[in-house]
């Protein structure tokens, strides 16, 4: 694969342009915004305010830059919750290019410099990024993928279908989200009639949540059986 290369987003945050797939790793109108706005926001925080609870399991389909997670950790950290976070990544970016995006300015010390000395080792084995923080990540594709336990929200931040289609029919979305308890929050970035189709069709209620800078709305779905 062609490597990625950093580009600036309309927020002043970074983001990686794959030109194997011809797209940013995040939203071209702010990188750092949009992952707020989705993942944090929408999906942990929108979870956490229906379901008090001390500790939370979530699953991200696509690590990448690892924004997600840094922002997530920083917000578990900053609320007391303790974070057990999977990750799948089937093509891992360098460890000197996650170095190079920035994103230490988003979250504290601690977790950036626990991220980056523990990448590598997320791959091989459950690792504590911090206290109260813990990270695994599975380098395989989404078909391959297994796991131990129940997620409460599922992150799911893959490259658009028209990139990726193979990503984001039933039968993958079933292979994740058989792993999410009753009541659990699946949330992402888009919303297409296949895809609210697909998860009613998986026993999920539907939500059309304003989207982030650049998309009307994005899809949030909750998990009822």
């Amino acid at each position: 694969m062609e490597t990625p290369y950093l580009v600036p987003t309309a927020d002043g945050s970074l983001t990686l342009f794959q030109p194997d797939v011809g797209e940013h790793y995040h939203s071209k109108h702010g990188a750092l915004q949009e992952s707020r706005h989705v993942f944090i926001e929408s999906g942990l925080g929108y979870f956490l305010a229906k379901n008090p609870q001390p500790s939370v399991h979530i699953l991200e389909v696509g690590l990448g830059t690892g924004l997600n997670f840094l922002l997530t950790a920083d917000y578990a950290a900053k609320h007391s919750v303790q974070l057990e976070y999977t990750a799948i990544e089937a093509y891992p970016l360098s460890e000197t290019l996650l170095a190079q995006t920035g994103y230490n300015q988003f979250v504290e010390k601690d977790i950036w410099q626990g991220f980056l000395a523990n990448y590598q080792q997320a791959f091989s084995a459950p690792i504590v990024i911090c206290s109260g923080i813990n990270l695994k990540v599975g380098k395989c594709l989404l078909a391959d993928f297994t796991m131990e336990g129940q997620l409460d929200v599922i992150y799911f931040d893959a490259f658009a279908a028209i990139h990726q289609p193979e990503m984001w029919t039933t039968e993958a979305l079933e292979k994740v989200c058989r792993y999410l308890k009753p009541g659990g929050v699946f949330v992402t970035y888009a919303i297409t009639g296949n895809l609210k189709r697909s998860m009613k069709a998986l026993g999920f209620s539907i939500e059309k949540a304003p989207g982030a800078p650049g998309k009307r709305e994005m899809l949030r779905a909750v998990k009822l059986v």
